[in-house]
């Protein structure tokens, strides 16, 4: 008999590197519509060595890559152990974990995601979803994005759903089939030179609006092959450290000039998918709370409706989004749209331990 109830934990841990994302999640499921409470959350901060494995993993050969999924393993086990006892959470139906993105590779048919070896349900002690992109990469897919299925589920109200994180992607209706792409880098980039100041970020984009646009830059940013590509299409770090990092760093220009320049990329981007549309846009996402990217952005969509969600949707979407994804593992349904990744078919993507 197929649950009507599920009471799961959602974990996430992002490419910008901020964190591991808890958030402890009631779904429904009544007449074929799905609803969802967010109870306790909370993102737990990574040491300063585990942001530079984390960073550096990219170039770690396979051995040390070994290593690596082992420590992140045993790591993401208990901190999801510690947030379960801390909250007196009981009675879980799964604990369903993206693990973090060191490698993506679509077009090679690789993509790693580490913190999802099977010891991770020993660790913790429960049902453990996981390691959903894998499957959708051997079907021909792009393995991302994975979140439109949640839009499309969780937030139907909405014409269009934009994240603001490490990259920013969207998702929407066309042609009654659910699109969705990454767009381009926004944290990965912004928070690499916020980090040269010796922030963790550019609070409120503060310094970003200080700077100046350099027109040759920005206008070089916009011509790069990765934009001129049709969708689905997806971004990993590599695409930031081997192409957009070098080609800001060849600009003699100050750190605030680079930043303002790429903050106003990012806004022209995003306005460019959306330029010949309307309605309700729903933004979540750390960079909701970068003020400056968010003027920019209405900027450039003056016609459209900026919806900014409640504080838990907007710091935890991506993990109430993967506990979604688990708990329809979980039952045996479609979790992951061909329509958006470019895979063979829909499918039933992660594994259950």
């Amino acid at each position: 008999m197929i649950k009507h109830n599920y009471n799961v934990i959602g974990v996430m841990s992002g490419t910008s590197l901020d964190g591991v994302d808890l958030a402890h999640i009631n779904f429904e499921i009544n007449d074929g519509k799905w609803s969802y409470q967010i109870f306790e959350c909370d993102t737990i901060s990574y040491s300063n060595e585990m942001i530079s494995k984390l960073k550096n993993g990219i170039h770690f050969n396979s051995s040390d890559l070994s290593e690596l999924n082992i420590e992140y393993t045993n790591l993401l086990g208990n901190i999801i152990s510690e947030f379960i006892v801390k909250n007196n959470i009981s009675n879980l139906d799964a604990v369903c974990s993206h693990g973090h993105t060191i490698l993506h590779q679509p077009q090679n048919g690789f993509t790693l995601q580490i913190g999802n070896l099977p010891e991770i349900a020993k660790i913790t002690n429960q049902k453990v979803v996981c390691n959903f992109r894998v499957q959708d990469v051997l079907l021909g897919g792009q393995g991302a994005p994975l979140v439109p299925i949640g839009d499309k589920i969780l937030f139907s109200e909405f014409d269009y759903c934009l994240n603001l994180g490490g990259f920013s992607n969207i998702s929407f209706e066309e042609n009654n089939e659910r699109i969705a792409f990454d767009i381009s880098p926004v944290n990965t980039v912004l928070n690499f030179y916020a980090n040269t100041f010796g922030l963790e970020y550019d609070d409120k984009g503060k310094i970003s609006k200080s700077g100046n646009i350099s027109t040759e830059l920005f206008d070089e940013l916009n011509t790069l092959e990765f934009y001129q590509k049709p969708y689905p299409k997806s971004l990993g770090f590599e695409f930031v450290k081997e192409i957009i990092l070098p080609l800001l760093e060849n600009y003699p220009i100050s750190v605030k000039d680079k930043m303002r320049t790429f903050t106003e990329h990012i806004a022209f981007q995003i306005g460019e998918i959306l330029q010949t549309k309307t309605g309700k846009l729903l933004i979540s996402g750390g960079g909701v709370y970068n003020d400056f990217l968010i003027d920019r952005i209405k900027n450039h969509l003056p016609k459209t409706e900026i919806i900014i969600p409640d504080e838990k949707t907007i710091q935890y979407k991506e993990a109430l989004i993967f506990a979604l994804l688990g708990v329809l593992k979980l039952r045996n349904e479609i979790n992951v749209l061909s329509s958006v990744t470019g895979a063979k078919q829909n499918h039933s993507s992660g594994e259950v331990f």
